[in-house]
């Protein structure tokens, strides 16, 4: 327009950006009450797409007003396309950044919902917010007419020297899908490498892979590592493991008793301590007649791990007690030592 800017162009302007704000305002209000519905239903889903929302939606109040406003002035054509440029990467934006929350926030839903995938495993996540807003800023230079071919020419063939720089980086992001595409790990899973490291995973992103061990302290493993090494999966295929303790008794004793006893404490180890599987059958298994006992293995059903050193506590002792409730021995280890007569003669005197 090219007429000169009049007081009731500013009040319809002023009443268009009050009109977005109100609409902003009412909208916050209406995001929260939906936040506080979708917090109240199991599925997960509803929280993430309403968090994502309650930033959208009063933005695009406030830029329809701001837009609306801009509508009604009389601005020059340079001046009004700039504007209407600057409002549409504005909403972009915003947009790309709602979506790639929400995009993301389901993601993370879904992997934490499903045993086959590594929940909370933030590979996934970032992945899928990187893409988003990548996918997005294409957008906004093609909406400013900056054509987007020489750019994706040029990051073709930059890619190619960038891939050559980082290619550890790009193999232990590889490396990390790849764990997880197999689905023979995921967060809470106790596992241990052949070179020791041992714990609980806890997430595994794009480069590395977090695990804690007993001790609380956090252990960082690179993913190509990982993916290249032994590993033994101790909750894979399922959490409940058996363990072996080994115990002796004397010569002297009778193995069918030994027997029975030993099976009442496991039964009664197994109902008692906590992490314990008390549908698990004793298993009592002589197997060496050594120099001074008879040796035996019994084996224990544990939940999970890290319950086996607490289980293994509570029947040791309780067993001890009852052998001597018993009167079942356990001889100590006993060797014989021979020692020559011209040895003896040969070893230098000492005087005390």
């Amino acid at each position: 327009m090219n007429r000169a800017l009049e007081l009731q162009d500013l009040i319809r302007a002023g009443v268009a950006v009050g009109a977005g704000l109100v609409l902003a305002l009412l909208a916050r209000m209406l995001m929260r009450w939906l936040g506080r519905h979708a917090e109240r239903t199991r599925w997960e889903g509803d929280d993430v797409i309403v968090g994502a929302l309650r930033t959208m939606v009063p933005w695009a109040a406030v830029l329809g007003g701001l837009a609306a406003a801009a509508a009604l002035l009389p601005l020059t054509r340079v001046v009004g396309r700039t504007v209407n440029q600057g409002l549409t990467v504005v909403m972009i934006t915003v947009v790309t950044l709602t979506v790639a929350r929400g995009v993301g926030g389901m993601v993370g839903a879904i992997t934490q919902s499903r045993s086959g995938v590594a929940s909370s495993a933030s590979i996934f996540v970032n992945i899928t917010r990187v893409s988003v807003v990548a996918l997005g800023f294409l957008v906004i230079l093609q909406s400013l007419g900056i054509s987007i071919a020489p750019l994706l020419t040029a990051l073709g063939v930059g890619g190619l020297a960038v891939a050559l720089a980082l290619q550890d980086t790009l193999a232990n992001l590889f490396a990390g899908i790849h764990i997880l595409a197999s689905r023979t790990v995921r967060t809470g899973d106790y596992i241990r490498l052949t070179s020791g490291e041992e714990g609980y995973v806890v997430d595994i992103n794009w480069r590395q892979t977090t695990i804690r061990n007993l001790s609380q302290n956090l252990v960082i493993i690179p993913n190509g590592k990982l993916a290249g090494t032994n590993m033994t999966n101790f909750s894979r295929p399922g959490e409940d493991m058996t363990i072996m303790v080994q115990a002796g008794v004397g010569y002297d004793s009778d193995l069918e008793h030994v027997e029975r006893v030993t099976a009442e404490v496991v039964t009664e180890v197994m109902k008692d301590v906590e992490g314990a599987v008390p549908e698990h059958e004793p298993a009592i298994r002589f197997h060496t007649f050594a120099d001074s006992r008879i040796n035996f293995t019994v084996i224990l059903g544990v939940g999970e791990f890290s319950d086996q050193y607490r289980i293994k506590h509570e029947f040791i002792k309780r067993l001890h007690r009852r052998f001597r409730a018993e009167g079942i021995g356990v001889p100590p280890p006993q060797h014989d030592v021979t020692v020559r007569r011209e040895d003896l003669a040969s070893m230098p005197h000492q005087r005390v």
